[in-house]
């Protein structure tokens, strides 16, 4: 049989997918990167190409914007809801930096996008759109929240329904969070995630029911299996995800799986239903893969089977499809950008300068950064250094918060090629640290000339989780060094290409980067 989970192999997290008639659309989390909240499009659930951004930008705080040492590294957007009603696209997710709850409307998924606000903070939350009129957001950790929201859509409702409707009560590393809410065939579903100790300790997938709204909700864990995936010998349960109907009455429900620093990616589970025996209308209980666990095989009938989809990476820096001076969309930027500090080159490269003076690569504005593909890929670009400062360092990252990179720097007037790596002192998931050191220096040569190539490969095979860093002299790539990656909380996304330059001691300096090639031996 071939394996097609993950349905996409990179960091595409927190997936909601809804359908719109003949078409499937998929948001995931996006966090620190900018433009966010990154929706897909697919016709068969099985592959997807970009479809849209949902902003360009949203507060343009300090932090958001990477000014001195504030950022909002494992904030930002999260764990977002993507619904359509009455004929327009709904995107609802709160952001932790600035503690604000969003509510994005749209005719169309490509927008534009409108912004307003929801009072309050709701984490993880699941928006429903009930037949009789009335809204619902359901949301929290541990305990989940029931509450009505205004006819406005802009707060709770004055005297509306608020209740508390599930308890985590088990002994679990992770409460019940990632609230997917459903209301099919006059029932309610509501879908979670939560990681129990027991057994195998892994993430698990849980659904609860209820008739009417002011009832109990009853139900528990629906899906417990890691399709085998073990990280470092660990495994890797599938969880946390909605449903979603087909043109022919088929239902999939989109989870995502951990793999490492490679980041979370979508899984596709088929959805049956079965007789509720404790149910006089008849109403029906969701049963996920083969009673629970991975189906030996997974069959979905594609809605345009001839449609061919665009890839996920590409070698392009800018978008050939637009007429202006367009970053591709596959592209984000590490934070906002200063948008008057990046231009495109009369000869189509990428020109960044610096207006501000960094301690290490985590704080550089203006990183352009990429997903590295599962389970290995690699980039490789050409660098121009001739307009760098004494002090500046351009170059080509492993972004995420065990960062390493290589690049090209000018001491004295004299250039040379450097690799700097940060040594982790606490490599657990749930470390936080911010890092405001300096990276470490692990290999420096002397070179001649100011335009330097480079190529780091990710490889994340068997939980290897390392990055290697290239340079190219004499026609030869020359291999600096490698940097072990981790995926913790203090970045909480899977690792990304970055084309980076920062100063440390004059601003003003420009590089200027074109000929990106991207590689990935196993796209499918």
């Amino acid at each position: 049989m071939e394996q097609i989970n993950p349905i996409i192999k990179a960091d595409f997290p927190d997936p909601d997918v809804i359908r719109v008639e003949d078409t499937y659309y998929m948001i995931c989390t996006t966090m620190h990167f900018f433009p966010g909240g990154i929706i897909l499009r697919s016709y068969d659930l099985i592959h997807w190409e970009f479809a849209s951004y949902v902003f360009d930008r949203l507060e343009s705080t300090d932090a958001q914007r990477l000014q001195g040492e504030q950022s909002i590294y494992g904030k930002g957007m999260w764990a977002a809801s993507l619904r359509y009603h009455k004929n327009k696209f709904y995107v609802c997710f709160s952001a932790y930096d600035v503690g604000k709850t969003y509510l994005f409307s749209a005719d169309e998924i490509t927008g534009p996008w409108e912004k307003h606000y929801v009072e309050g903070v709701y984490h993880h939350n699941s928006l429903l759109f009930d037949d009789d009129g009335r809204t619902y957001i359901v949301w929290g950790m541990d305990r989940i929240h029931l509450t009505e929201l205004n006819e406005e859509l802009t707060a709770p409702k004055q005297g509306g329904l608020d209740r508390v409707i599930i308890e985590e009560k088990g002994d679990v590393y992770l409460g019940y969070e990632g609230s997917h809410f459903y209301k099919i065939n006059g029932r309610y579903y509501l879908f979670l995630i939560h990681w129990p100790k027991r057994g195998k300790g892994r993430r698990t997938q849980a659904c609860f029911y209820t008739d009417h709204l002011t009832n109990e909700f009853i139900g528990g864990d629906i899906f417990e299996d890691d399709n085998g995936y073990l990280h470092q010998g660990i495994p890797k349960g599938i969880a946390q995800g909605g449903i979603v109907e087909t043109p022919e009455g088929e239902w999939y429900s989109v989870m995502f799986q951990d793999h490492g620093a490679a980041g979370r990616m979508p899984v596709l589970i088929p959805v049956t239903w079965k007789q509720d025996p404790d149910s006089p209308e008849g109403k029906k209980l969701p049963v996920f893969g083969d009673n629970g666990k991975m189906p030996k095989k997974i069959e979905v009938a594609s809605i345009r089977p001839d449609y061919q989809y665009k890839s996920l990476f590409t070698s392009d820096i800018f978008d050939k499809e637009s007429e202006k001076a367009k970053i591709h969309p596959l592209w984000q930027w590490n934070h906002e950008p200063d948008q008057s500090l990046w231009r495109r080159t009369e000869d189509g490269g990428l020109a960044i300068k610096t207006g501000k003076i960094c301690v290490n690569v985590i704080q550089a504005v203006n990183t352009l950064t990429q997903r590295m593909m599962f389970p290995s890929s690699s980039f490789k670009v050409r660098i121009d250094a001739s307009e760098i400062h004494n002090g500046d360092f351009a170059g080509l990252c492993a972004l995420q918060g065990c960062y390493g990179w290589i690049g090209i720097t000018k001491e004295m007037g004299r250039y040379f090629i450097v690799m700097h790596s940060r040594k982790m002192q606490d490599t657990s998931l749930r470390d936080v640290t911010v890092d405001y050191m300096p990276g470490t220096e692990v290999f420096r040569a002397p070179f001649d000339g100011n335009c330097a190539e480079f190529k780091v490969k990710g490889d994340f095979t068997a939980g290897r989780d390392v990055a290697e860093f290239y340079y190219r002299r004499n026609r030869r790539w020359i291999k600096a060094g490698e940097q072990k990656l981790f995926f913790k909380l203090d970045h909480f996304m899977g690792c990304r290409y970055g084309m980076f330059l920062y100063s440390t001691i004059k601003t003003g300096g420009e590089a200027v980067f074109w000929d990106g090639e991207y590689s990935c031996p196993d796209e499918s």
